[in-house]
């Protein structure tokens, strides 16, 4: 019989440890006698290199190597790195070249030039400075078009692809043929994930050619595979691992060039080397995210049902491709571009930009969050323009539940949802009837109050398909996994699922990740996949298990292998009174020498992944003499499916939606027409503090997914894909009575004061 997870909010084992100092990260444990390395970075925008001379670093007391783009390909490295391409109907999407360490020119401020390892990070850092680097500056381009003097060759006019998908004559057909159409530009502000632990990793000789690289990522095979490739050495002779991680947010998910030169400077060295990004180099060389232009149209007929909904973004992806940037404002921005409505007809026209700026890459949720937070601040735009309640322009436009599974205009199939349901707990619990009367207790204070709605769906990503091993050992039992935790609670959900499904009890199971010589393979961490995936593989594991000890005990016995059940708890003879727990026939087995049923790989695998669902609801006040923002209400109601630990679940929704908050309210990058970045640490980077945020109250209004067999949905960046939204519309819901019609994000204390201002003198 096949069963749910308990849906128990078990604390997490893993917290006492980080709670009590005793992670290990990748600054814990450096190896003994490590080198340390340090990176020369590009101190301008965009220009040519002339004259780059290490010879004073060389001689430099302490220093063991220098390298630069020619000393690194004399070494019989590959010096570029990898990424995928987007397809596009015709032509091809640019590619240039990547390099590890700049060749000919620098194109963002912060790009890597040379690296130095020394014997302190002390003397690598001084010998840094006493590299001669020269450069010619060369035009910049940070603009949110398409143009500018040529950053690569590849690329004229900065534009590296021109991407579309749906029926641009029926969009334009059906537009045409509307009641009324509203448009809207959205901006969606460049940020830094700003992780708690910054970038780093280590690099070892293991021995016998052999090498070890640890890397606090999100995964391990893609770093094992490029780093090899890159190093010229086959992947067995490398093993990459992720230790405890403090953050990763889809940052974490990439190889990046400081990863490869401490690799390579360990090959030539045969010496450990260590590296640990400060937090001004987070800022100049982390992968960013967002920071797109969008304008969005929709049109309606008189009755308010949606007939078309086209979307034109222009999206920045920084100097040179990352290794799935390409495919964010494209393909998965299109995979919920219709969020929860029966669009016919839909267009997406995406063009992606190279500037002088840092690469951008995934960001908590990739593409979905900026496609719902595009269509629902159109929503709540449109609703306000029709004249129509935000909630009921939202039902009017609904996928049916009839209607599952449903095709959306961008071709993705929706296995099941029930959208009306959700929204009217949600109105419930954030008290909508109410609001009237705190709006008018906010204008008898001086404030102005507004309501925002989002309701979001978004879309699994990442490899369908996961393994589990389970080693049954003689005091323990370890469950290995594909996935990587940067502080997700993986130990805890992992271990609960399979004592769940097997008996075992949990405090015996230990959860092993992160090792590519233990793992031959894995999906790694990102798009929300992990528990859905990895559980899955557990429940593959669990069944052949049971499978293969019901046949040994079957034998064993002298009765047929039908005659051998098991009730997740215990397996039972029929005819006997024989039970044993799982735990006893590991050891009947390990007793019998049948070491083969003592240690098990599984792969799960799903033909589809799942939609998460729900709808975010935050009331605002405003201070119109300063400007200040402040979230005083903020009520989530989701549609996670069947919640594993519904309280790890709510954890994850408040750190998504706090990153949401943080993007509408503080945060920005901000680079000048120079492509110098003035937002470079946390005296000009505002994240958001505990007085930012408000409580947020969690509800849970599940309809089981049908793709899977535990009915879950992932929950790990839906609080940020709803909070955008969200935010902007309740902050033009206090705006618009006053005639503000357009502001973007971040919602500044300046910026909503100007605003403020701007609309008073023009009444006056």
């Amino acid at each position: 019989m096949e069963k749910f997870g308990k849906s128990q909010p078990v604390a997490r084992v893993e917290d006492q440890r980080f709670l009590t100092g005793k992670g290990r990260y990748v600054d814990d444990i450096a190896p003994e006698g490590t080198l340390y390395a340090a990176f020369l970075r590009a101190p301008v925008g965009h220009g040519q290199i002339t004259e780059l001379d290490t010879s004073m670093a060389e001689e430099a007391e302490g220093v063991a190597l220098v390298m630069t783009a020619d000393s690194y390909t004399a070494a019989g490295f590959t010096n570029a790195m990898d990424f995928d391409l987007l397809e596009l109907d015709e032509g091809e999407a640019a590619a240039p070249r990547r390099p590890v360490l700049a060749e000919d020119r620098v194109r963002f401020i912060g790009e890597v030039v040379a690296v130095v390892v020394a014997d302190s990070p002390a003397a690598a850092r001084d010998a840094v400075e006493m590299i001669s680097l020269d450069v010619e500056d060369l035009p910049v381009w940070v603009g949110q078009t398409q143009g500018g003097e040529a950053i690569h060759p590849e690329a004229p006019d900065n534009l590296a692809y021109d991407w579309s998908l749906g029926d641009e004559a029926a969009v334009e057909a059906a537009l045409a043929g509307s009641a009324q159409v509203v448009t809207v530009e959205i901006p969606d502000n460049r940020v830094t994930a700003a992780p708690m632990e910054p970038r780093g990793c280590f690099a070892e000789p293991m021995g016998e050619g052999r090498m070890h690289l640890c890397v606090n990522g999100q995964g391990v095979w893609g770093t094992r595979d490029e780093v090899a490739g890159c190093l010229g050495i086959e992947t067995e002779v490398l093993r990459v691992t992720n230790p405890d991680v403090g953050g990763g947010f889809g940052m974490k998910a990439n190889t990046y060039p400081e990863y490869i030169c401490v690799a390579a400077a360990t090959k030539l060295l045969g010496r450990p080397v260590h590296w640990m990004s400060d937090r001004s180099e987070a800022f100049l060389a982390d992968n960013g995210g967002r920071d797109l232009v969008s304008t969005a149209t929709l049109g309606f007929d008189e009755g308010g049902k949606i007939t078309a909904y086209k979307v034109e973004t222009v999206s920045n992806l920084g100097a040179y491709n990352a290794s799935y940037g390409q495919f964010i404002q494209s393909e998965l921005f299109a995979k919920v571009m219709p969020g929860t409505y029966d669009i016919a007809h839909a267009l997406l026209k995406v063009k992606g930009i190279y500037t002088n700026s840092a690469p951008v890459e995934a960001y908590r949720g990739a593409g979905r969050p900026e496609a719902i937070f595009v269509l629902e601040h159109a929503m709540g735009h449109a609703a306000r323009r029709l004249g129509i309640d935000p909630l009921e322009l939202r039902r009017r436009n609904f996928i049916a539940p009839d209607k599952f599974p449903y095709t959306s205009a961008t071709g993705v199939t929706y296995d099941i949802g029930n959208f009306a349901k959700v929204l009217t707990r949600a109105e419930a619990e954030a008290d909508i009837a109410g609001f009237a009367g705190r709006r008018a207790e906010s204008e008898k204070a001086g404030k102005l109050r507004g309501l925002g709605l989002c309701y979001y769906i978004e879309s699994i990503l990442g490899d369908k398909k996961e393994f589990a091993t389970v080693v049954f050992g003689e005091s323990d039992v370890e469950l290995h996994v594909g996935t990587q935790s940067n502080g997700q609670g993986h130990e805890t959900v992992f271990a609960k699922f399979l004592s769940d499904q097997t008996g075992i009890p949990m405090a015996k199971i230990r959860v092993i990740q992160g090792d590519s010589d233990v793992i031959s393979w894995g999906g790694g961490t990102g798009g929300s996949r992990s528990v859905t995936m990895q559980n899955t593989a557990t429940l593959a594991a669990r069944d052949g298990i049971v499978e293969s000890f019901a046949a040994f005990l079957a034998e064993r016995e002298g009765v047929d292998a039908g005659d051998v059940s098991f009730d997740d708890e215990r397996f039972r003879v029929a005819g006997s009174n024989l039970s044993p727990t799982m735990l006893e026939v590991a050891e009947l087995a390990r007793e019998a020498g049948r070491d083969d049923l003592l240690k098990q790989t599984h792969k799960g695998q799903l033909k589809s992944m799942s939609f998460p669902n729900g709808a975010h609801l935050t009331e605002i006040e405003i201070d119109p003499e300063t400007g200040v923002v402040e979230v005083v209400r903020y009520t989530v109601t989701d549609d996670f499916g069947v919640l594993i630990n519904p309280m790890l679940a709510e954890g994850q929704v408040h750190g998504g939606v706090a990153q949401g908050l943080g993007q509408a309210l503080r945060e920005r990058m901000v680079y000048d027409a120079d492509g110098q970045l003035l937002s470079a640490s946390f005296m000009d980077y505002a994240m958001p503090r505990a007085e930012d945020l408000p409580m947020i109250a969690f509800h849970h209004e599940g309809t089981p997914s049908t793709n899977n067999a535990m009915g879950m949905k992932g929950c790990g960046e839906a609080g940020t894909v709803g909070a955008l939204a969200a935010i902007s519309n309740a902050v033009l819901d206090a705006l618009w009575p006053l005639g503000v019609r357009d502001i973007a994000m971040p919602f500044t204390p300046e910026k909503v004061w100007r605003a403020i201002e701007e609309r008073r003198v023009a009444a006056a």
